[in-house]
């Protein structure tokens, strides 16, 4: 799949539920969450909040949608709205809270009746997050924005990170190979890339 086809997959099925939404499927609101929230949460990451203020910066940004969905005249800006919505209210709370609550946490534990298991995941997880710190800004911003949607929408990327969408690939791989070089050389690194 080229990064053309990519760039319509998301933001395409982002504006078809929205349109649904906005013409009484109720439905199609779940649909729009459920395509849209993982990079919503990366992009409030991307910010520097901290699990609290992203779950609420995404929050928020849901529910500026359903209040004011009549204001979006295109269905397709729907995805780019909604990233800028979360930027912004991670920024607006940020200053409000006078810090970043930023720390990369190690992610919600699995339960698991098994302590050891979880106790090697958790280090994983340190490692992991220690070094993505380490890597520039951007390859930090790219990698939470793009590393959990199924088919990342490179228009929004672009749009979001002020990226051409042609270097979204390349600066991709060039990012996980410097984490993948660096977690290579930690003796602390348990996981696989």
């Amino acid at each position: 799949m080229s990064p053309d086809d990519t760039v319509h997959t998301l933001s395409t099925r982002a504006a078809a539920a929205f349109r649904g939404y906005r013409d009484g499927e109720v439905r199609a609101m779940d649909e729009l969450v459920d395509l849209l929230t993982p990079v919503l949460w990366h992009t409030a990451r991307a910010q520097g909040a901290g699990d609290q203020l992203a779950q609420d910066a995404v929050q928020t940004a849901w529910l500026r949608l359903v209040e004011g969905a009549e204001r979006i005249k295109d269905p397709q800006a729907v995805m780019g709205w909604l990233i800028v919505t979360v930027r912004r209210e991670c920024w607006r709370s940020t200053r409000v809270a006078g810090r970043t609550d930023g720390e990369l946490d190690e992610g919600t534990p699995d339960v698991q009746p098994d302590p050891a298991t979880v106790a090697v995941r958790r280090e994983d997880h340190r490692v992991l997050w220690a070094h993505v710190q380490r890597l520039t800004p951007r390859c930090q911003a790219l990698l939470r924005v793009i590393a959990f949607a199924d088919k990342p929408d490179y228009a929004a990327v672009s749009e979001a990170l002020k990226m051409p969408v042609g270097s979204i690939g390349p600066t991709r791989g060039r990012c996980l190979a410097k984490l993948r070089t660096a977690l290579a050389d930690d003796p602390a690194w348990g996981g696989a890339l």
